[in-house]
């Protein structure tokens, strides 16, 4: 049976679109039938079911979203990066071809990666849920304000917490908002949960590396905030209410990442973030 691809061209990056004909037209070559999608950041449209494989064209960020979309279809992404970082866009954009001629030969190296799912619980009654490969944030929606969080493990008590917010990140996501607030970077082939505290009013608040077979729960206690929220990979912000529990898993389904392996994410690290263990010679 002849073969189908989506190709996810991210709008925000202007070589994406030639790119993305430049793949399209390879794969006619090889009789493989591509359709594109346009991403523009923030989509809740998940347009995978009944291809064989993705595409992505952009950074990190489009990447997050194709495997929102193909993790529960088991479908797997081939992430060319024109982004900054290029974590999980591990495919670079001058030497795509290679690559995608192994998988299509059955020689690619594929990583899967763990996702965390968040639901909501209000009066009881499950409200919404959402996964992400990176990140659930829950904090204060307006900057300077300070939530209050009791949050435990597995119902075992943490403690309650008083800061901006907190970030429950993948592995994956460790080197994402994680990292920025202060969390430990760790391998994406570990199945973990990180809890990071941001800007937390005690100074004993450290990241906590968790095992992702638990449950997180964070329950919003009256506090001076006026509103919180929960976004899930940087996405559309969700109202909360004081009273509402917040819940935090690892999703069952696993997102298939083409031509990833643990020398590209520390190769990453040592461009990406300069990444050494002493003074350079």
């Amino acid at each position: 049976m002849k073969k189908k691809c989506i190709i996810v061209v991210n709008t925000y990056k202007s070589e994406s679109t030639r790119l993305g004909d430049e793949i399209k037209a390879y794969l006619a070559l090889k009789d493989i039938s591509a359709d594109t999608f346009i991403y523009n950041g923030m989509s809740d449209e998940y347009p995978f079911a009944g291809y064989d494989f993705v595409i992505t064209l952009g950074g990190d960020g489009t990447v997050l979203f194709a495997a929102r979309g193909c993790a529960p279809l088991g479908i797997p992404i081939f992430p060319v990066n024109l982004g900054e970082f290029g974590f999980i866009a591990s495919v670079e954009k001058d030497s795509w071809q290679k690559p995608l001629d192994e998988y299509l030969l059955g020689k690619s190296c594929l990583q899967e990666r763990s996702l965390v799912q968040a639901s909501i619980f209000r009066n009881g009654q499950l409200r919404l849920s959402k996964s992400g490969l990176n990140e659930v944030f829950v904090g204060a929606g307006s900057s300077a304000q300070m939530l209050s969080m009791d949050i435990s493990y597995n119902a075992d008590s943490l403690g309650v917490f008083k800061s901006d917010g907190v970030v429950v990140a993948t592995a994956t996501g460790s080197t994402a908002y994680s990292a920025a607030a202060g969390g430990p970077i760790v391998d994406p082939e570990i199945e973990a949960l990180v809890l990071t505290p941001v800007n937390s009013f005690s100074l004993s608040a450290r990241p906590l590396v968790l095992n992702s077979k638990g449950i997180i729960e964070i329950v919003i206690l009256p506090s001076r905030c006026p509103n919180s929220i929960m976004t899930v990979d940087g996405q559309v912000p969700i109202d909360l209410h004081v009273g509402d529990h917040v819940k935090i898993s690892r999703q069952k389904e696993k997102a298939i990442l083409i031509d990833c392996n643990p020398g590209k994410f520390y190769g990453a690290l040592r461009a990406k973030l300069n990444w050494s263990g002493g003074p350079l010679a």
